[in-house]
């Protein structure tokens, strides 16, 4: 024991601390030596042997709570121990990665939180003129439906895309976004209500972008939530609201959106809001 090196030193020639090797004793990954006549415990080149592997395989990424194990194992224990530490370790790997590609794809804020091509949707709506602040309650509408509804909001998407190749519908929603600066008694609202009911109820494939999640929706709280997502809206805008599936009902058929439909006629529905 006169041999051997302080703890001091020991942990120096591994290349810890003092405060890591009384942890790696505490956890009896190292036996504590002996102490000399001096009073002060003196590290063998077994002991070092051992700080050095229980050192190596903690920065490999092993738990501390394994390396006695392994430290104890045979050569086939070893072996299939650090197989299994491999494997953990590529897992983990493969998580930062993708948390990483998250990161970048928060430089783009929509596509960190939906698919690219809800994205490509949204930026088609731009391109055919809705307001910024109409794709804006969409985006924010598809976020909420992806989350509580995600097995039915890619046929959704398929269903709205339609609704976007229909120009009648498009000149219905952009005359539905002036009307929301009318005066609520404004007979204009109660003509394009029915104007745009007619349209919806003449053309039933455009009924997919009201009724397609709502349908899929087990729990009607989610739907709900989704549905009435972004609701302050103008006094014109809340009354075309309103009309819009009375007009319907008036027609003995419902379009199924309910009360909350919005005034946004092209996104009347969930992912809107």
């Amino acid at each position: 024991m006169r041999n051997g090196v302080t703890i001091g030193q020991a942990a120096a020639f591994v290349g810890v601390t003092v405060k890591t090797v009384r942890h790696y004793h505490k956890l009896g990954l190292v036996e504590e030596p002996e102490r000399d006549n001096s009073g002060y415990r003196r590290y063998g080149s077994a002991d070092l042997l051992r700080l050095v592997q229980a050192r190596t395989l903690a920065a490999a990424g092993v738990p501390l709570a394994e390396i006695g194990t392994l430290l104890d194992a045979d050569a086939a224990g070893f072996a299939a121990a650090l197989a299994d530490v491999e494997r953990q370790l590529t897992e983990r790997i493969e998580e930062l990665i993708a948390r990483r590609d998250t990161l970048h794809r928060l430089a783009d804020g929509d596509r960190a939180l939906l698919p690219d091509r809800a994205v490509a949707l949204l930026e088609r709506m731009l391109g055919l003129g809705f307001p910024a602040h109409e794709v804006a309650a969409t985006r924010e509408g598809w976020v909420l439906a992806k989350a509580l509804v995600p097995e039915g909001f890619d046929d959704y998407l398929t269903h709205f895309e339609h609704a976007l190749d229909d120009t009648r519908l498009v000149a219905l929603t952009e005359r539905a976004a002036e009307a929301a600066d009318w005066e609520p008694d404004d007979p204009r609202i109660a003509e394009l209500a029915t104007t745009a009911a007619d349209h919806y109820l003449a053309n039933p494939a455009l009924l997919k972008t009201v009724t397609g999640l709502q349908a899929r929706t087990e729990a009607a709280t989610r739907y709900t939530l989704i549905a009435h997502h972004g609701e302050e809206q103008t006094p014109a805008a809340a009354r075309l609201t309103a009309l819009f599936p009375c007009r319907c009902r008036q027609d003995r058929r419902r379009c199924g959106c309910g009360p909350a439909c919005p005034a946004r006629l092209v996104s009347c529905a969930p992912p809107p809001g």
